[in-house]
């Protein structure tokens, strides 16, 4: 999709949130569930209390590290901007259940473990994912696995925290055999969900993103000695000992993806678009370019001397209006306004006041949908 100034709507770093509007970029919410696998005699995994207490240290720090995006650490004395992510996660059970808190325990000796390495690895092996799933259509099911024990026998074995996306579900391995506290796996969590959100790998090739150098491979973590004083890397993407750093690039691209009406990634994000709230109107009060997608959750405002221009699809929540104030301007370029929940906008009102109103430009064939009222009526009548 482009706008009639060649504008790329699908273009990530279109989609890097405005510091000066943070309001502009709302954010989204993933919902997620876990899932124990264990064998029938209870010994390979947490499980009861002991599993709900690691959710809860394990996706309160996932969340935390989500609100309080850190510096990267590459390239050393980098000046690259740290700005936040605008997603987090929402623990999500059945529907009309008070009792699903969304973590669940399964025990089955034939599907329980994970083999990440050696000829009978199962890292894309979905048989568990397909027994188990939850809600699978709208709800990320993440897979808390051990590693099989003659595999963490073996002396060449690796058993320590790792995880694989596998299409629309993740699997993590290693928790229960290192122990330690659940926070210890956050970095594991999200550097998975990034995978599910498009991200891909910042080692041994290009990962799309030209803010997250190549990471040499050779320091776990940052020392006092060389060479892991300025060679080591927190990028939440790559192999390392934190996973808490994500660059502009990278929002950038986790944006994009959940506002891909057609990407896997917008499944699984609550629809918090589709109603009216509003605490969330946007106000626009200077001159402001759009050439994003986005879902808006409140009225959109614009103010006078203030102009909007829109090259991209924008999402209006049922019975939300734009008001154009008097002296203010929307400037539609190919833009597409509409309902993403199938639901009815009001519709565009034009306030007038003595001989001022504001301003509704068309530039191209923009598309308006879902609207309740045409533009020759007015939204209040």
């Amino acid at each position: 999709m482009r706008g009639d100034q060649g504008q790329n709507c699908n273009e990530p770093l279109h989609y890097i949130p405005d510091t000066n509007h943070l309001d502009h970029t709302p954010i989204k919410n993933l919902r997620i569930n876990f899932h124990f696998v264990n064998s029938r005699d209870s010994s390979h995994n947490y499980t009861g209390n002991e599993a709900r207490r690691l959710v809860r240290e394990l996706f309160h720090s996932a969340q935390k590290d989500l609100a309080q995006n850190n510096k990267m650490w590459l390239p050393h004395e980098n000046d690259t901007p740290v700005l936040p992510t605008r997603y987090r996660y929402v623990l999500t059970g059945m529907p009309g259940d008070p009792d699903d808190d969304g973590i669940y325990t399964h025990f089955d000796d034939e599907l329980y473990y994970y083999i990440h390495q050696g000829k009978n690895r199962n890292l894309g092996d979905r048989r568990v994912i397909d027994r188990y799933a939850v809600q699978l259509d709208s709800v990320l099911n993440i897979f808390i696995m051990p590693h099989h024990p003659d595999s963490v026998a073996s002396p060449t074995y690796s058993a320590g925290g790792v995880g694989v996306a596998v299409g629309n579900a993740i699997k993590i391995a290693g928790i229960y055999e290192n122990g330690g506290p659940g926070w210890n796996y956050r970095g594991v969590l999200n550097h998975e969900i990034g995978h599910i959100l498009s991200l891909s790998h910042t080692w041994a090739y290009n990962d799309g993103c030209e803010d997250t150098p190549r990471h040499p491979g050779k320091c776990w973590n940052r020392s006092k000695e060389a060479p892991c004083n300025t060679m080591a890397s927190n990028n939440v993407m790559d192999y390392n000992a934190m996973q808490h750093a994500w660059t502009p690039c990278q929002i950038g691209r986790v944006q994009a993806a959940m506002a891909r009406p057609s990407s896997r990634a917008r499944q699984f994000l609550e629809p918090r678009w589709c109603t009216l709230d509003e605490s969330k109107n946007i106000i626009i009060r200077d001159t402001v370019i759009w050439n994003s997608m986005k879902d808006l959750e409140g009225n959109l405002i614009i103010e006078e001397g203030a102009a909007l221009s829109i090259y991209c699809r924008v999402s209006l929540p049922k019975n939300a209006t734009i008001s154009i104030q008097p002296g203010g301007s929307l400037i539609l370029h190919d833009a597409r306004l509409h309902n993403a929940c199938g639901e009815q906008w009001t519709g565009i009102e034009i306030v007038r006041a003595g001989n001022r109103e504001g301003r509704l430009i068309f530039l191209g064939n923009p598309q308006l949908e879902n609207m309740r009222f045409p533009l020759d009526q007015n939204p209040t009548d």
